[in-house]
Formats: structure tokens, sequence, C-alpha cells
């Protein structure tokens, strides 16, 4: 068996260069990807990106990123944990299924689920933050189906495509 760790419909594996950086480059390019990520309207160029990759490669203990493929191996998307605090033994989490066509299928909150049983099984962490638009209705719901629940509002944290928007603050306390 490859390594990853697997839910329902997703595994998480390793970052790989030349199977996900095309679709990184691809998909944080896409408005309609980046629209309600808190992240994203500033253009992302291979050179960025791949310092991404690279920073990921060093295993620098204070984030762990992996991509989110299907259990056929297709790659859907992205979901690390970053911040991480290891004396709190708290980190910051995120997800993002970059595949718009299978948005609303359970990819995501599998793929959290997934992140969420290694962050505590295997790093050991009691607690995630999760910070998301507060607009991001899809985000919101996936979280709370991965078990999170809103524990703040920032009023007018992120301007996005247009306007302020709030910043909802998600927690998930280790069972």
């Amino acid at each position: 068996m490859s390594f990853g760790w697997e839910g329902d419909k997703v595994r998480l594996v390793p970052l790989d260069r030349e199977k996900h950086l095309e679709n990184a480059l691809k998909w944080f390019n896409d408005p309609d990807v980046t629209g309600w990520l808190e992240t994203g309207d500033w253009p992302l160029t291979r050179g960025a990106e791949e310092e991404f990759f690279r920073a990921a490669e060093r295993n620098d203990r204070v984030s762990v990123q992996f991509a989110v493929e299907t259990l056929e191996g297709e790659h859907v998307g992205f979901s690390g944990l970053r911040r991480i605090d290891w004396q709190s033994r708290v980190a910051v989490s995120g997800s993002v299924i970059g595949r718009s066509d299978l948005w609303g299928r359970g990819f995501g909150s599998d793929a959290a689920s997934v992140r969420n049983r290694y962050a505590f099984d295997v790093l050991g962490l009691r607690l995630l933050i999760a910070t998301v638009i507060a607009d991001n209705a899809a985000s919101l719901k996936m979280l709370a189906n991965a078990g999170y629940t809103e524990v703040g509002r920032v009023p007018g944290r992120y301007w996005k495509r247009g306007a302020y928007r709030d910043q909802a603050i998600l927690a998930l306390h280790r069972a």
C-alpha cells in the first residue's frame, strides 16, 4: 500500500511537485476556486508555488501539507496544518478542493476528517483552529461536518471581491 491517510472518499498524500504543482497553479489562479478563500486574489506565480513546495519538503515541523487524492489516485485538492505550536499542541488547519465539479460531494469533509485524525492520532495535537470568510457557507458546512464549532468572528477582517467580509473562527478539540 502506498503512503497515505485514507478516508471514505480521499487519501492524503505528501506533496509531489511532478504530480501536484500544475494543479496548484491552475486552481489558485482560478477566481471561481479562490472566490471565498482568505487568500487567492493575488496572482500565484510558478516561482512562488515552487517555493511553497520546497518549504513543504523541508519538514520544518511547523507545518505539514498534503495533496488530496481520490482513492483512485486523482488529485482533487490540498489540506494541511500550519503554525503548529508544539508547546500548546495547537495548529491552524485548512483545506481546498480545487476541482469545482466535485464541490458539495463530501470530498472536503472527508479530507478534513482524515487530516484531523492525523493531527490528533499521529502528531498528538489537542486543538485545531480554522478560519474562513464568514460568507463561505460551503466551508462552514464542511468544517461542521468534520466536527468544528464556531467560536468567534472578526468583523470586517477581509477585503474580498468588493466588500469587507467577516472572518469566522472555528475550533475542534481532540475528543
